[in-house]
């Protein structure tokens, strides 16, 4: 059955999503159902912008949504068809080419009210970024690629433990102004490189009526069911800005209402019975958890803690069906990477044996023997 009549169904007879069916949703407009052929740049485009503060563990965020490998998703991230940057909320997220300029203008004034403050603690009005700025253009101009130590002692800034904040803050400020991104990994080290010589600038510009209603879309095709508070949380807008992104969109979008709530999700996709057991072993602040204010509908609130922590840390997890049952942990070694996990409740060993199957995915990834303790 159609989602479009689903949904009809669940309003017209005051039916309730139940969680587990959220959950099962969410699995597939997330791309975790691999049911065709995406590369790691359509993942990346198909989710908007995906949280990205634990390089490898965002890697594999991509990874464990196409049959792409580790090497594979490096080298879109190096040649530039993804973009690592500081965009929506204060944090690193991972971004398509496609859509860098756009949502960089949107979300950036936002976002630099943080990294203003920050700097103002240091004495650095806007005047004085500007001039840093310029200096960084000057020394990245011509592809040059660098580390941020390498910048800052460029610009004469001193590594220290006080100074440490003060040259965060001063390359979030560049990439929010659209001046630098990530450059190519340099040996295991991340560097920054100047985001037009990166990605040409499109000649097609929003206003930020549109922009926000794009972004908006985006989100709920990608991560629906979702609430407006789910969407206000992942975009870093306040409540009040993203209702009016989705009543821009409401015409094109279905959504269901769940004790005076609406959960609002795109067309493409399937009725709940359609869905097939699965098992997934998912990164650190992988989209299936930070992306929604509320995350009761896949993890038990007693289960919680376990998995995230109040200051926002949070560990790679194991998704049966749709509910975190577990967390683990892996350490690469030279010939194989080792893999713990730290079940909720007790498990049987012959449905760990079923559960330990899901990890084939992330040995493929990686291209090394995966050992299991």
């Amino acid at each position: 059955m159609p989602i479009k009549k689903l949904a009809n169904l669940y309003n017209l007879y005051g039916l309730k999503m139940t969680n587990q069916e959220i959950a099962y949703h969410r699995l597939a407009s997330q791309k975790l159902y691999k049911t065709s052929h995406c590369s790691p740049q359509e993942i990346v485009r198909h989710l908007g912008a995906m949280q990205a503060q634990d390089y490898a563990m965002s890697k594999w965020a991509i990874g464990s949504r196409c049959d792409a490998s580790e090497k594979a998703i490096e080298e879109a991230i190096n040649s530039g068809e993804i973009i690592r940057t500081h965009i929506l909320r204060p944090t690193w997220h991972l971004v398509s080419s496609d859509d860098i300029y756009w949502m960089l203008a949107l979300s950036a004034p936002q976002v630099k009210k943080f990294t203003a403050s920050a700097a103002k603690k240091y004495d650095y009005d806007a005047k004085k970024l500007d001039a840093i700025n310029a200096s960084i253009e000057k020394l990245l101009a011509g592809n040059n690629h660098f580390t941020r130590d390498e910048i800052m002692q460029e610009l004469g800034i001193k590594k220290s433990s006080g100074q440490e904040f003060l040259s965060a803050a001063i390359m979030m400020n560049a990439e929010l102004d659209g001046l630098v991104c990530n450059g190519k990994m340099k040996g295991k080290q991340i560097t920054y490189a100047l985001l037009e010589e990166r990605v040409s600038k499109p000649k097609t510009t929003y206003t930020k009526e549109e922009a926000l209603a794009k972004l908006a879309k985006r989100y709920f095709e990608s991560h629906g069911p979702a609430t407006l508070l789910d969407f206000s949380w992942w975009s870093g807008f306040p409540p009040t800005t993203a209702k009016l992104a989705v009543h821009a969109i409401e015409s094109e979008l279905n959504s269901v209402e769940i004790d005076n709530q609406k959960y609002w999700f795109g067309s493409a996709v399937s009725n709940v019975s359609n869905f097939r057991e699965s098992v997934h072993f998912l990164p650190a602040f992988d989209e299936i958890l930070i992306s929604y204010k509320n995350r009761e509908a896949s993890i038990l609130l007693e289960h919680q803690p376990k998995a995230f922590t109040n200051n926002g840390i949070f560990k790679p997890i194991i998704v049966e069906n749709g509910k975190v049952i577990g967390t683990w942990k892996r350490t690469i070694k030279k010939d194989h990477a080792k893999i713990e996990t730290d079940f909720f409740g007790e498990t049987p060993e012959s449905q760990k044996t079923v559960i330990f199957e899901a990890i084939n995915s992330f040995e493929n990834y990686l291209e090394t023997k995966i050992v299991i303790e």
